[in-house]
């Protein structure tokens, strides 16, 4: 199945409606195009696409409004609040973690 980085992007950041044009803008701003194909094998393509859904909750998380519209029912915003900090936090560490293949380094640090 072949699937734009737009496509996978989406998956990451399901539940949060941003338009076409705002998430090509995040995923350029991380190296991507947004209509470029998903390549699974790719450390980089995976890195960028994780670089691009923690730009996106930054931006939500500093963005109080936006807070508002998107909690759900039985969730207040300062709850709503907590989880976006603990999946900025995830996704930080998970970026932290990916190799990248064409580094020509063999050394990996992991700062906490």
């Amino acid at each position: 199945m072949n699937i734009t980085n737009l496509q996978r992007l989406k998956y990451d950041i399901q539940g949060i409606e941003l338009d076409d044009t705002q998430l090509s803008i995040y995923l350029a701003e991380n190296g991507l195009q947004a209509t470029d194909t998903y390549n699974t094998n790719d450390t980089t393509n995976l890195k960028g696409i994780y670089a691009t859904a923690l730009s996106v909750l930054e931006g939500l998380a500093n963005n109080p409004t936006m807070m508002k519209a998107i909690k759900l029912d039985d969730m207040t915003v300062s709850e709503f609040s907590d989880n976006i900090m603990k999946r900025i936090d995830q996704l930080d560490n998970k970026i932290r973690q990916i190799k990248v293949s064409n580094n020509s380094s063999s050394t990996f640090l992991l700062y906490n």
